[in-house]
């Protein structure tokens, strides 16, 4: 888009997924057009502190339709800073603090990797190309793991692995017994009916795990699927519709959903299952401060009841508020996929 130089640009949440180094870099192209003067810049953002030194105006939406605040943005975010962080906004310095939940001081190993090599198969070739090598990294009941690393490092495919949804290049991935009970220990190998009770996954891209034509039939597939009873399933599909903030949405088609709220169903669908290790990868982007803080709040009860959380995420504000461990991939001195 800034290659065709535009009159007009249009950027909606430009930076979401992006390592700190992309983030500045989009953001300093963006600027170099737009003092230009010849090009008009439009923000779409919940995260605004990369974007408010550069814009003259802020206009903040209310949630049912109208315009809740407009002006300036030291005028908007300073004078009504309060009452619009209060509302969700993600206002400078004012972000949402969650106060974590006990941890176990001694916890159940529930995954293990050992000298793990991850990669994927590119279309028509017959060997995949490694992503990240020499892994070691244990995942333990009740703690929370932070996968970390820039952009083509290798983070989403190794979460992906640690699922048991993708087969190791070299190496092993070890389910202990307390997760695998009779099953191996190997999670690639595993039927999906049972993975889907015992690791459950938060893809990168919510639409890849949209499977119904409802919400309300989205949230039931996982425990339909371990032919969980009817009242059991509603029972789940309205506590978590509800916590997630979801409930209006039960009719709607999950495709035609807010990039936020189709992430809050993402993590929902996975969380249906109660599985024992949750594999969320960026759960958190799309949020006002507000779905943030409760989706951040229900992820820490999780843990502090005994789930294992590895999370894949930029976001540090995250990585913060819940990780236990941080396991950090360097970025890549080859050509990588995601």
């Amino acid at each position: 888009m800034l290659a065709m130089r535009p009159g007009l640009l249009l950027l909606d949440e430009p930076t979401a997924n992006l390592d700190p180094a992309g983030v500045a870099e989009v953001r300093e192209a963006v600027e170099r057009l737009v003092a230009t003067r010849e090009t008009t810049l439009v923000v779409v953002e919940h995260r605004v502190e990369t974007w408010v030194d550069l814009v003259d105006r802020v206009v903040v939406l209310e949630p049912g339709g109208g315009v809740r605040a407009e002006g300036a943005p030291d005028a908007v975010l300073g004078a009504q800073g309060a009452e619009l962080a209060a509302a969700g906004i993600w206002v400078p310095g004012r972000h949402p603090q969650v106060a974590r939940g006990p941890r176990r001081a001694a916890t159940t190993e529930l995954l293990a990797a050992d000298d793990l090599a991850v990669g994927r198969r590119r279309f028509g070739e017959r060997t995949p190309r490694v992503a990240a090598d020499g892994i070691d990294v244990a995942v333990h009941a009740g703690r929370t793991t932070a996968i970390l690393g820039p952009n083509g490092a290798g983070k989403s495919t190794l979460g992906l692995t640690l699922a048991g949804l993708l087969a190791p290049v070299a190496g092993r991935v070890r389910a202990h017994p307390a997760l695998a009970d009779t099953l191996g220990d190997a999670p690639i190998r595993w039927r999906s009916r049972d993975l889907a009770a015992r690791i459950g996954t938060v893809f990168q891209d919510p639409e890849h795990q949209f499977l119904r034509g409802s919400v309300r039939d989205e949230l039931e597939v996982g425990p339909r699927a371990l032919r969980r009873p009817d009242a059991e399933v509603a029972a789940v599909r309205d506590r978590l519709a509800e916590r997630l903030r979801l409930a209006h949405l039960l009719d709607a088609n999950p495709f035609t959903l807010s990039g936020g709220e189709k992430r809050r169903l993402s993590v929902a669908t996975a969380l249906a299952t109660a599985p024992r290790v949750l594999v969320a990868d960026e759960p958190s982007f799309g949020q006002d401060a507000l779905t943030w803080a409760e989706l951040v709040r229900l992820l820490d009860e999780l843990v502090a009841e005994g789930t294992a959380l590895v999370t894949v995420t930029h976001d540090l504000a995250l990585v913060d508020a819940l990780a236990d461990e941080r396991f950090a991939l360097p970025a890549a001195a080859r050509e990588v996929v995601r």
